[in-house]
């Protein structure tokens, strides 16, 4: 037991050397947050205040109000062109999430000292605000605080009570499909929430592209298998089952422990991941997109392995759960993405496409690309117009 042990611990250190970790530097930001819309402050208790940031529509009387969820380590200023071009016809909002953009400590006093007259400001422990992230939890309440004060900013426009859409990106697609698993049946949202856009959402772990896919996937696989059947029988044969249960036993309370050890202080600066120079080329082909995000000091750059871990465990969570998901949906994912791997998306629709006639899926062929409404023209604003119809469809269809 202890050499299988020691070998685990093996893999898993040169995984994390090789794989995960870069080159640490100290980023700095030099220019301002991205700013768009209006801005309502929305106080957590002791938190971090939540801003709402929203935006009008340029019609005389929106149809609907649509709330914009960001991914992963972003922030929600990226998103002004999609906000802009939402507002054309519906109320838009969007928020930053727990420990990202605005609602991160470090960034918000960096977002301070700009404003004050600094020339630049350090955000390089920017990633230790997830040092609560356990799961996904933080998020889920975010979420809710901003969705609820979205669908009341929506009713004040004209005092009534308009349909709610909510679009939701990567990440932010899991935090949104796992709170409305929880809430889907309350009468409030359901007769509010005409439904939702998943843009390549997280139902799936990433699959790393080259030489560090031969190098990452295995363990990867392993650790998403084990903590996929962690306790957790799946009606396999008795002998599987045996098999199964045993190798859970011991790979997933292992690999809990160091990725929670390698988050402790101390330990944390030396192994926290940041983000692969590969991320970027997959998350859109537009050179002049890319240009931008490696400028963009806003995004949390790092990840504590708690966080990521408890990315996976969330994600294992939400596939034993997903078939119960009743909300209308548009999902859109690309077929070679190998952040958010097409299979999780298939094994979604699957077990839910049925259950409303109102769900579409776009399956984009081909495609190794992950952020799809950053894409260049003329594939954003054709999937911008898409979405837009479906919108529309939704709006004509009964509740």
């Amino acid at each position: 037991m202890f050499h299988k042990n020691h070998v685990t611990v093996g893999m898993v250190f040169f995984f994390l050397l090789i794989v995960l970790s870069g080159c640490v530097h100290r980023p700095y930001v030099t220019a301002s947050y991205s700013r768009w819309g209006n801005e309502m402050v929305l106080e957590q208790g002791g938190e971090e205040p939540l801003i709402l940031r929203t935006l009008p529509s340029q019609s005389n009387q929106a149809s609907a109000c649509v709330l914009l969820v960001h991914g992963m380590n972003e922030h929600i200023g990226r998103y002004g062109e999609v906000a802009r071009y939402f507002s054309q016809r519906y109320f838009v909002a969007g928020f930053d999430h727990y420990a990202h953009g605005l609602s991160n400590p470090v960034l918000r006093r960096a977002d301070r000292a700009l404003a004050e007259g600094a020339d630049r400001a350090d955000v390089s422990d920017a990633f230790l605000a997830q040092s609560a992230l356990y799961d996904l939890e933080p998020l889920r309440q975010t979420l809710g605080l901003a969705l609820q004060a979205f669908m009341a900013q929506c009713d004040a426009q004209d005092h009534s009570r308009r349909p709610v859409f909510i679009v939701a990106h990567s990440l932010g697609g899991l935090v949104t499909a796992s709170y409305l698993l929880r809430h889907q049946n309350e009468s409030d949202l359901r007769e509010r929430l005409r439904g939702v856009v998943f843009l390549a959402p997280a139902f799936a772990v990433s699959e790393p592209p080259g030489w560090r896919g031969w190098v990452a996937n295995p363990l990867i696989k392993l650790s998403f298998y084990a903590e996929t059947h962690f306790l957790h029988p799946q009606n396999e044969p008795l002998p599987l089952l045996l098999f199964n249960q045993l190798l859970s036993l011991v790979t997933v309370p292992v690999l809990d422990g160091l990725f929670e050890a390698f988050s402790w202080p101390g330990l944390r600066n030396f192994a926290s991941p940041t983000s692969p120079v590969w991320v970027t080329d997959y998350l859109t082909d537009s050179e002049e997109e890319k240009a931008r995000l490696r400028a963009d000091g806003w995004i949390v750059r790092r990840s504590l392995l708690r966080y990521v871990k408890g990315i996976e465990a969330e994600v294992v969570h939400f596939r034993r759960h997903m078939a119960d998901f009743s909300i209308p949906y548009y999902l859109i994912y690309s077929e070679m993405d190998p952040i958010t791997p097409a299979w999780g998306d298939e094994d979604f629709a699957r077990v839910t496409l049925q259950h409303n006639p109102a769900n579409e899926v776009l399956k984009l062929p081909g495609l190794p690309y992950h952020q799809h409404i950053f894409m260049q023209e003329p594939a954003r604003t054709e999937l911008l117009q898409k979405i837009e119809k479906w919108l529309d469809r939704r709006l004509q269809m009964p509740n």
